[in-house]
């Protein structure tokens, strides 16, 4: 069954569902990208991992710390030995966990040099944290190199990436920095009642560069993974929709049939 949205599906923003659909479509878009490329180029799947902490897994798809009650024989142990008072409870601490994220990175064939990363958002790149922090970093240190940058970010949630100009206020976005044009890039921006827009690779200069449409592969995506056995369209989006845009959603549902 196909999404009933044009462009991105909010549904697929779900906290607990987006870490398939991001590494899903990171696998995809390489599966897509590498054929096109080659001999020139390799398109290779990278990762990132850090701490995190709890605020961070909520949005990450991880539940949060619960306060539980007490395991007899975790207690009994403890009060045997006279160091803990007898009232009291067994709790959870927030202890760090690794957060891994994927992105993709097409490298010269020849030289094994990085020609352009493609990084495709998650919540924890968008909220104060370790998660953003570091890719804030590495974000700043790659503007600054010849490699050219890709980001993709299809999260209502969250702050958008520091640049100044329009655009920070739609939906989604696909930044597309060159790095012969910096400081300048282009940003393509769109709602979600838009298709998402296609947009040309870049790559070393003199090289044709392919037209990626992820909008295509997300489609596709959605398909062969069956999202729709995983979603529920009958109740709000994770975050939920506002305004013009839960009625325009609203609508689209219902003359789909799905509510």
């Amino acid at each position: 069954m196909p999404t009933p949205f044009p462009g991105m599906d909010p549904y697929l923003e779900r906290p607990d569902l987006w870490p398939d659909v991001h590494n899903s479509l990171i696998t995809a878009l390489r599966n897509e990208l590498a054929p096109l490329l080659r001999p020139s180029y390799y398109v290779s799947i990278e990762e990132r991992i850090y701490l995190a902490g709890p605020k961070e897994w909520l949005l990450s798809g991880r539940s949060d710390v619960a306060v539980v009650g007490e395991p007899p024989s975790v207690y009994e142990a403890v009060t045997d030995i006279g160091t803990t008072p007898g009232n009291a409870i067994a709790v959870e601490l927030p202890l760090p966990d690794h957060v891994r994220e994927t992105y993709l990175e097409v490298r010269a064939t020849d030289t094994g040099k990085v020609v352009t990363a493609i990084e495709i958002l998650s919540p924890t790149n968008k909220r104060p944290g370790n998660g953003r922090d570091l890719y804030e970093r590495k974000r700043l240190i790659l503007l600054g190199t010849l490699t050219h940058l890709v980001e993709i970010d299809l999260l209502r949630t969250g702050e958008p990436m520091a640049m100044r100009g329009n655009g920070r206020q739609t939906h989604y976005r696909i930044l597309i920095s060159r790095s012969m044009q910096r400081p300048m890039a282009d940003l393509l921006a769109f709602s979600l009642r838009q298709p998402i827009p296609t947009f040309r690779l870049p790559l070393q200069s003199g090289d044709e560069e392919p037209i990626v449409d992820l909008g295509r592969l997300l489609h596709k995506l959605y398909d062969r993974a069956s999202y729709d056995l995983r979603v529920d369209y009958r109740s709000e989006p994770v975050p939920p929709l506002e305004g013009d845009d839960e009625a325009w959603a609203d609508a689209l549902l219902r003359r789909a049939g799905l509510r």
